[in-house]
């Protein structure tokens, strides 16, 4: 099989609700994949040798034990794969390049909610998959339970209209779609933000610094974003003057995070 990764022709670089080529620079550095969530992913891929990553992004989360052809749309993000991973194929999810039954196992991360048809992607992965097709999304069914929601519940509808049900994606699946808890841990090192529900004040350093989170960015108005990042508390030692806070600085949330989840077919 021989695909021209530069030559792939798409719709467009951002198909979904969030430009990651105008927003996605300095990605892979601050999003690293933690372990313990990554090998959740590899025991779902089975004994796939060959695996599809559909909107692959800087390759987090890819097995570097099998062979892993990475479909990524934006030009942003391709550039920013380390070099120890082969190149992404320029792509949209509900065109995926491949023949039918192409590879042993495919898988989509923190993807779905950006596609601009995600049934049709899914339909897609399923095409070309003989085996496994894992999704690691968001459950918005449980985002009363995620931490950054207490500081600015407007995100909680902004969010839910994002993310398909765990529902949608059992029906797009298949019958046979198990769906499985994925435990984010205290100290993940992956930077998404329900990952900081131990620690908001190092959330609050990242959005400072412009973190790519995408519920920030898109339909969020500046005022709920700027009071979502002034209302968690700052880190130990910060002035708090920066941000007109008057929290005390240290400070660390009690609220839970929301489950994340696998669904296998």
């Amino acid at each position: 099989m021989a695909i021209d990764v530069e030559t792939t022709s798409v719709g467009t670089a951002s198909p979904g609700d969030y430009d990651y080529d105008q927003h996605g620079h300095g990605y892979s550095s601050r999003r690293q994949a933690d372990p313990r969530i990554a090998a959740f992913i590899h025991a779902a891929l089975g004994p796939a040798r060959t695996v599809l990553n559909v909107g692959a992004g800087a390759g987090s989360y890819e097995p570097e034990d099998r062979y892993v052809l990475a479909v990524e749309p934006s030009a942003t993000m391709r550039a920013q794969r380390p070099g120890h991973l082969m190149p992404a194929i320029r792509g949209l999810a509900e065109a995926l390049p491949l023949d039918d039954d192409a590879v042993d196992a495919s898988m989509a991360t923190l993807t779905v909610h950006q596609w601009a048809d995600r049934s049709a992607g899914l339909r897609e992965m399923r095409r070309v998959t003989r085996g496994a097709v894992v999704i690691l999304t968001f459950d918005p069914d449980a985002f009363d339970r995620f931490w950054l929601f207490e500081y600015a519940p407007e995100l909680a509808e902004i969010e839910r209209r994002r993310f398909p049900s765990i529902a949608t994606l059992c029906g797009a699946l298949g019958e046979a779609t198990e769906v499985r808890p994925v435990p984010i841990p205290l100290d993940c090192t992956d930077g998404f933000a329900e990952a900081f529900y131990g620690r908001p004040e190092r959330w609050r350093v990242e959005y400072n610094c412009e973190r790519p989170h995408s519920s920030l960015r898109y339909e969020t108005p500046k005022a709920v974003g700027d009071r979502a990042r002034c209302q968690v508390p700052p880190p130990a030692g910060a002035a708090a003057a920066h941000v007109g806070e008057t929290g005390a600085p240290g400070h660390h949330a009690t609220c839970q995070v929301g489950e994340e989840r696998i669904e296998i077919n």
